[in-house]
This record gives C-alpha cells, structure tokens and sequence, in this order.
C-alpha cells in the first residue's frame, strides 16, 4: 500500500465518520492535493467547525491538514437589506 492508497483510505473513513456523526455536514468537501489534505466549505457553526476538525486530525493524524471552512449563519439578519 503507498502512501497515496493510505491517504486516500484515510479521507474515506473520514468521510464516513463525518457523515455519521453528529456533525453530519454534508458542505464539507475533502480532497488529496499532493501531500496535503483540503477540507473546505461551510458548517453551521464555530462549534461544528471545531468538531470537524477535531475528527480530522483524529483520523489523519500524521498527514498535512488545511482547512478552510467557512462558518454560515443561520440566525435572521438583524438589518434590512440594502438594495440599489
């Protein structure tokens, strides 16, 4: 098994445990770049952030991490729209 197979086994499980558990982000996208693994999109929340990140490092410790997830809330805005 190469390096390559383990990552991507690695990103797999991954998935699978972000899909099943309570996170359950389904924005999230995780992908293989050389040597470094990407995960990018948007999440709920910071907390779920934290989790996702959490697992991740959990899961491919050992790899290179990036992330850039971005937090999108769902609260109502709390000023009318400007429109022109």
């Amino acid at each position: 098994m190469t390096h390559g197979d383990t990552a991507e086994y690695r990103i797999a499980h991954l998935r699978d445990r972000l899909a099943s558990g309570p996170t359950a982000e389904m924005g999230v996208r995780i992908e293989l770049r050389g040597d470094t693994v990407l995960l990018s999109g948007t999440v709920s929340s910071p907390e779920c952030r934290d989790e996702i990140l959490r697992v991740a490092r959990e899961v491919l410790q050992g790899l290179s991490l990036r992330e850039d997830l971005v937090v999108v809330s769902t609260t109502a805005p709390d000023h009318p729209e400007e429109l022109s």
